[in-house]
């Protein structure tokens, strides 16, 4: 039964076809067996093959068949063909034309036929009793019923069948959007990451890449010196790779049983660890605390403690051999504020804003959008009289 209902629905046209042989087939049986016989059987005949061919036709051309079942009615009224089986074929012609989802005007002349065409039939051919005068306004509204009615089924419908297509086209643009959300959505976490790579190794081998060049500067001067340089590249190449760890780790699904090496993430408690890393670096840095330290947002710590990780290593990086900084950290009642500064010579302004080639230059803009996914504001620019300052305010929450 399936396959038939299949093959039904792939060949609609077959079906009106057959259907309409039966009506062409039953009306001429009634225009043969008629008594007394009805004159001019065959207008009879040609009238009933062409409501027929509407019968056949109706998907294929619905709107051309509205018309000519329009034609049909008014030949018969004027030939005065009485309404017979074929006229069967006006019900299902404005069914189809009003579930169609073709042009309105069509929809609208299949009412306006069916509302007129019992009236119409009732002027030409009129009720035997001359004085039943309710009678025949009630028969005419009962011969408008079916006609009402097939316009109504046919239109409900297609309304239902518009409200489904909607319905998928909804569904459809909702995939769409959650496809694109996602993809928003990786986009962004491989932005962090790779934010928090940056920092990772550009901070951690600078430091690395300082202390190898001072232990093989006094590897034969100073033997106990060039150990201690060995044992901070070891510290700093573990914390590093803790670190890499902790943000491959992020990448990885069902994986999380084996992070027992990771990390976490940094904050505010170990920017004062930072510090001596860098002053162990070789570097000089001034670090105060203003305020009273309080637990923050784990965003806005992480934050503070890469905006100061990246610009002491632009200080390293830029500064030159006698260069020192200051960091400073104000607490403040709705926020924490960030102060970098040192007196080295820096690095030209269009490198921090516009990026460098192979990488470089870009520390800056990733603090930009560390400082912008927390809400805060950032202000980096050449100190007066030489140096680098970096100034940052964290809000405590996000601004609207």
């Amino acid at each position: 039964m399936q396959r038939l209902y299949d093959f039904l629905r792939r060949h609609p046209t077959g079906v009106d076809g057959f259907w309409a042989l039966v009506l062409l087939g039953f009306s001429l049986l009634w225009v043969g067996s008629t008594y007394p016989p009805v004159d001019h059987p065959v207008a009879y005949g040609i009238v009933a093959a062409l409501f027929s061919l509407v019968l056949a036709l109706r998907r294929r051309a619905p709107e051309r068949m509205l018309l000519l079942t329009v034609a049909l009615g008014l030949l018969q009224l004027a030939l005065g063909l009485e309404p017979f089986l074929a006229d069967f074929a006006m019900l299902v012609i404005i069914y189809t034309v009003a579930a169609h989802d073709g042009p309105r005007w069509a929809s609208r002349l299949a009412l306006a036929g069916g509302l007129s065409a019992a009236t119409l039939a009732q002027f030409r051919w009129p009720v035997e009793d001359p004085t039943s005068g309710p009678a025949k306004v009630f028969f005419t509204v009962i011969m408008t019923v079916p006609f009402v009615l097939a316009w109504v089924l046919g239109d409900s419908l297609r309304t239902r069948r518009a409200y489904f297509a909607q319905l998928e086209e909804r569904a459809s643009r909702l995939e769409q959007e959650r496809e694109a959300q996602a993809k928003v959505a990786v986009a962004a976490e491989r932005a962090r990451i790779a934010r928090e790579l940056h920092d990772v190794v550009a901070h951690n081998v600078s430091v690395m890449v300082v202390q190898a060049d001072g232990a093989a500067y006094v590897m034969d001067s100073s033997p106990e010196t060039a150990k201690q340089a060995l044992e901070t590249i070891s510290t700093t190449g573990r914390q590093a790779l803790a670190e890499m760890r902790r943000l491959l780790g992020i990448l990885r699904t069902g994986e999380h049983q084996e992070a027992g090496e990771y990390v976490p993430q940094p904050d505010v408690g170990q920017i004062e660890d930072l510090v001596e890393q860098v002053r162990g670096a070789g570097l000089t840095v001034d670090f105060a605390v203003e305020g009273s330290p309080r637990p923050l947002p784990s965003g806005v710590e992480l934050t503070a403690y890469r905006i100061v990780q990246e610009a002491l290593t632009n200080t390293r990086k830029h500064g030159g051999p006698d260069a020192g900084a200051s960091v400073r950290l104000v607490y403040f009642d709705d926020g924490l504020g960030l102060l970098v500064e040192d007196d080295g010579r820096g690095a030209p302004q269009e490198m921090y804003e516009d990026g460098g080639a192979d990488g470089r230059g870009h520390g800056l803009i990733g603090m930009r959008e560390r400082v912008g996914m927390v809400g805060g504001t950032l202000d980096a620019g050449p100190r007066p009289g030489g140096g680098f300052r970096i100034s940052a305010l964290l809000p405590l929450k996000p601004a609207h």
